[in-house]
């Protein structure tokens, strides 16, 4: 059987995302406040997914809220808090249609979550809510892969993943023009003596610095600083994800 499975992708993300080190991510972003003078404040974790790093920096003291597209992401992120003894709000919102309450003194977007959005005015409409809710003083810290990556990891690959629950067969096309990586998941979950298929399919596209840049200003944003990932030096030529650290622009 052969179906769209966003929905049903969200059951096996956690099983095929144990590598992403969320515990060494969330240590990460307080060393990044920590550099940056910043107190994290009200928190918005911006397309949380099932809620690995909103969790982890909850345990560690921020005042954390999430958002996301995905109403099953969603749902297993509330369950992990409420397993986790948290009460956490979780939004169900597009982050290009984000609607608040009330001023954030910090938002987090991470794991290539902006290359997901499907075009340069998806971005720019993001990063144009984000500055609406972002206090003056505070911080938006987002990571993006690079064109890089997208040029020569992940191309035209394939990849395999094998879990007691599901087998995942990954398969990319990619477009040079747009640096644009069309991902498509299979996922063959046992039952019983079978399997029974399902689908994803999505896109990534990677932007240029410069590019990036640009669109953070029609946004309202500028970036104070760009750090190869998990680290605070500056990208590498071959670097695979770069950490923006942004503000709001300041009309002096």
């Amino acid at each position: 059987m052969n179906v769209s499975a966003y929905s049903y992708f969200a059951d096996f993300y956690d099983g095929l995302t144990e590598n992403v080190e969320y515990e060494k991510r969330a240590d990460y972003l307080l060393q990044l406040f920590e550099r940056h003078h910043h107190q994290p404040g009200v928190t918005l974790d911006l397309a949380c997914g099932t809620g690995s790093l909103t969790i982890a920096l909850a345990k560690r003291g921020v005042d954390i809220f999430g958002a996301d597209a995905s109403s099953d992401m969603l749902s297993i992120a509330a369950q992990k808090a409420d397993e986790a003894g948290f009460s956490l709000l979780l939004l169900h919102q597009k982050m290009q249609n984000l609607k608040l309450y009330g001023q954030i003194d910090t938002c987090l977007c991470t794991l290539d979550s902006i290359n997901h959005l499907s075009s340069e005015k998806d971005v720019i409409r993001t990063f144009r809510n984000i500055s609406r809710y972002l206090s003056d003083d505070g911080l938006f810290v987002f990571d993006a892969n690079t064109v890089f990556k997208h040029e020569n990891v992940l191309g035209e690959e394939c990849f395999v993943f094998d879990t007691d629950r599901v087998f995942c067969a990954w398969q990319n096309h990619y477009t040079p023009q747009q640096h644009r990586v069309t991902i498509t998941l299979d996922l063959f979950v046992p039952e019983g003596n079978t399997y029974r298929r399902y689908t994803e399919q999505f896109d990534e596209l990677a932007y240029p610095r410069e590019a990036m840049t640009e669109m953070l200003r029609q946004g309202g944003l500028e970036p104070v600083a760009v750090y190869d990932d998990l680290s605070f030096t500056a990208p590498k030529p071959d670097s695979q994800r770069e950490i923006y650290v942004v503000r709001k622009i300041r009309n002096e």
